[in-house]
């Protein structure tokens, strides 16, 4: 066992060990600052250079504290640690991170290649605690690694994450930091690795007080979906992440991190910075990864010293359209579903500079192994940003669904579940908050509605109300209690084949070429380890005729003998996905 890890920066609080504590805010708009405890202390700060401000006081672990600017408004700290009830306008308070005792402090990660992702919400699933008695479910499976969506201090009971305010502060509604490292130390006993969504492209509305501080920053000369952009080019706001980022890796002990929606940061070049601080503030002792969540296809952004993958919506995308026919939305870009997934599983994205929605998107891929690629049918923007929050499970057959869980856990990408996928689950998952704000509830109600008013076959009023706590119960992933067993059997046999015959060859593998069989039927090929892998995927309702099946020699990883021998005769069964490894 190991005493707890501290992540020092010249952000928040510094505990000096001798009951007193050093302070700091930087708030370059202001003349002064003090600091106000929850005893009633209040102590000027001292103005340093650059918008810096310090102060030590006679203040201990388990203080409450808040900033008093110079105008009387009284601010939580931004990099508070923990926030006394949850309250992101209330006092921020003094922790004490190396009071956790680590039972696997020697756990290093494992490496990429071994990455089968697990996405879940901390909170549907019963918070910190809940989440670490879900892990040896997880285990069982073959999982290797976990991934919470943001868990960052947002106002109210519950939220997706994505309005965190304090990117420091574990939500109080999951548990407590010792709760969440808690979370981590289990999953390391068990063998698996523990990733976390990270926001660095926006604050949230309620809560967010740096810009009545600390201008710089937001990037008033460059817009987001949320308003200004993040400044990040200032180093001190740029600084800021890199910290963030560093503190859940080397305090909490994640293994990696998803950076969301990173093109609307804007700034490729800090994030290939960001990134080589991180490099290098870890070590090559431990496995730490960095995934991206990039609309932009930046390629030369991932690679060993950068990013190891990115989320792959093309590859979502592409394949939902062809299960499914949809065409509304983002969904009216693949309107070649065949032609861009084949393209996706021969050079990873579909869009490599090509146009979409008006602009060019995309940079070239074709030179990156599979391993830069995480791939998936389901995550929780893809569910939870449909008006019902549609899980594909209610949208396909349940014989269509395994052909494609095959696709993805067989093919020598990096694969995601999304919670309750290992159960069939039907369950919804709907986009949920709890603002306290009457104007903002109001707000984002008539945000949703308007959101689907022009999709086919939507009246407003039906769309779920995101403020109801009806809204978050109803997306607690349930097991379908017919499929349930079988696809659980399903995901843990595939993910075994992956572990033996696929991952080992990941980095190294490289395609061989993919074409189509039929309207909904192709193969895909790559050299992996000396051999071939390809996989037949049929997700029609008829069986289709191949040309060139495998030869008699070829070992099948996946596929009864009854398919086996069917497709041995030219002839690929409907809604199946099968699987051989030829030398």
């Amino acid at each position: 066992m190991s005493q707890g890890h501290f992540h020092a920066m010249p952000y928040g609080f510094k505990p000096l060990g001798d009951g007193r504590t050093r302070f700091r805010l930087w708030a370059p708009d202001r003349e002064s600052v003090s600091i106000e405890c929850d005893d009633g202390h209040v102590a000027p700060m001292r103005a340093l250079d650059d918008g810096w401000f310090e102060c030590v006081c006679p203040v201990d672990v388990g203080a409450g504290y808040r900033f008093r600017l110079d105008d009387r408004l009284v601010v939580p700290d931004p990099a508070s640690r923990r926030q006394a009830d949850g309250d992101v306008h209330g006092y921020s308070i003094v922790t004490d991170p190396r009071a956790y005792t680590w039972r696997h402090d020697d756990w290093k990660g494992r490496p990429w290649h071994e990455t089968v992702i697990y996405e879940l919400h901390a909170g549907v699933l019963g918070g910190f605690h809940g989440v670490e008695m879900v892990l040896p479910h997880l285990a069982s499976l073959g999982i290797t690694a976990v991934e919470l969506m943001p868990i960052a201090e947002f106002p109210g009971e519950r939220n997706w994450g994505y309005d965190g305010v304090l990117p420091y502060a574990p939500a109080a509604a999951y548990g407590s930091p010792d709760d969440l490292k808690s979370l981590v130390d289990t999953a390391h006993g068990l063998g698996m690795m523990v990733f976390l969504d990270v926001v660095y492209n926006h604050f949230g509305p309620d809560g967010n007080y740096l810009g009545t501080y600390a201008s710089p920053f937001f990037d008033e000369s460059a817009h987001t979906p949320w308003g200004a952009a993040i400044g990040v080019a200032t180093p001190q706001v740029g600084d800021y992440f890199v910290h963030n980022a560093l503190y859940w890796l080397e305090e909490f002990r994640f293994d990696g991190l998803r950076f969301d929606a990173v093109h609307a940061i804007g700034n490729p070049g800090w994030l290939a910075s960001l990134a080589a601080r991180v490099r290098a503030a870890t070590g090559p002792d431990r496995h730490v990864h960095l995934v991206l969540e990039n609309e932009a296809n930046q390629a030369h952004l991932l690679g060993r010293g950068r990013f190891d993958a990115q989320w792959n919506d093309d590859f979502h995308n592409a394949l939902h359209v062809l299960l499914t026919g949809e065409d509304e939305g983002y969904y009216a870009h693949y309107d070649r579903p065949m032609e861009k997934l084949l393209r996706v599983l021969r050079e990873g994205f579909a869009f490599q500079g090509e146009a979409m929605a008006g602009r060019r998107r995309g940079e070239p891929s074709g030179d990156l192994p599979p391993a830069r690629f995480v791939n998936f049918l389901q995550n929780h923007d893809q569910v939870g940003n449909r008006a019902f929050g549609d899980r594909l499970s209610t949208l396909v057959s349940p014989e269509t669904m395994e052909a494609a869980l095959a696709l993805l856990l067989l093919a020598p990408f990096v694969p995601m579940l999304f919670m309750g996928e290992e159960w069939a689950s039907r369950t919804p998952f709907l986009f949920f908050t709890d603002f306290p704000n009457d104007e903002l509830r109001t707000a984002v109600r008539d945000g949703r509605r308007k959101e689907f008013e022009a999709f086919t076959g939507f009246a407003g009023e039906d769309i779920p109300d995101p403020n109801e706590y009806d809204t978050f119960t109803a997306s607690i992933p349930v097991r379908d209690e017919v499929a349930g067993e079988r696809r659980r059997t399903l995901v843990r046999e595939l993910i075994a084949l992956r572990r033996k015959h696929v991952a080992p060859h990941i980095e190294e593998a490289r395609s061989l070429g993919a074409g189509a069989l039929g309207a909904q039927a192709f193969f895909a090929s790559w050299s992996i380890g000396g051999a071939s892998l390809t996989l037949f995927v049929n997700l029609g309702d008829a069986d289709v005729a191949v040309d060139q099946p495998p030869s008699p020699s070829a070992a099948w990883l996946h596929g009864d003998a009854a398919d086996v021998a069917s497709l041995s005769r030219g002839l690929l069964p409907a809604r199946r996905t099968l699987a051989c490894l030829e030398s």
